[in-house]
């Protein structure tokens, strides 16, 4: 109360209430976590963060798959909901964590050189096991990943992961095993659990 009324008679003090106000309200949007419900289907594979797709790449032998593939990458600003989700049903097979650098996520070198953590999955398609990726990749920001997995755990697609705080970068990569056919394009807005990225691809 008294903090009230010494607001009402000073300017300054107002400003500094308001301004406070207006950072809690930030936090308490930034830390919610929307349902998301998994869209129907075989041989999809959604987004594991809400944001944009920043690049979609092909990956050669020596990406974390171990084999060539395609990578999707999805940046994710201050403002997303940052609960991070599966993209698939699986078997984790590992979380590694790597400590490393907080350069800008769109700063090309930051997908190698950031502080990351890698889950590796085991996904079943086919009658065949295939490997898939998704490494949560920090920030200029961003300075702690949560990553709420070990290894032997099955998920489900869109379950959810982890997060990571205060803007960032996920990203997803699909083996050429799979034939994966990309259904986003570069610059759309994506959400974590509902948005497809790629479809297995026909014949599979």
């Amino acid at each position: 109360v008294s903090a009230w009324a010494a607001a009402r008679f000073s300017p300054w003090l107002w400003a500094l209430v308001a301004c406070e106000l207006a950072v809690w309200a930030w936090l308490v949007a930034f830390f919610r976590d929307p349902e998301r419900l998994a869209p129907p289907g075989d041989g999809l594979f959604v987004s594991p963060a809400d944001g944009r797709v920043s690049d979609i790449t092909p990956l050669g032998t020596d990406s974390l798959l171990g084999c060539p593939g395609v990578q999707i990458g999805v940046f994710m600003n201050v403002f997303n909901v940052h609960v991070n989700r599966a993209p698939c049903d699986g078997e984790v097979v590992s979380v590694t964590h790597r400590d490393g650098a907080f350069l800008d996520v769109r700063d090309p070198r930051a997908s190698e050189r950031n502080e990351s953590t890698a889950i590796r999955l085991r996904h079943r398609h086919g009658g065949r096991e295939h490997p898939v990726v998704v490494r949560q990749i920090a920030g200029l920001v961003a300075r702690r990943i949560v990553t709420d997995l070990a290894a032997g755990q099955t998920l489900r697609r869109s379950q959810r992961i982890g997060m990571i705080k205060f803007g960032s970068r996920l990203e997803l990569l699909l083996p050429e095993s799979l034939a994966a056919e990309v259904r986003v394009s570069v610059g759309q807005k994506v959400r974590a659990g509902r948005t497809v990225l790629a479809e297995v691809g026909r014949g599979l």
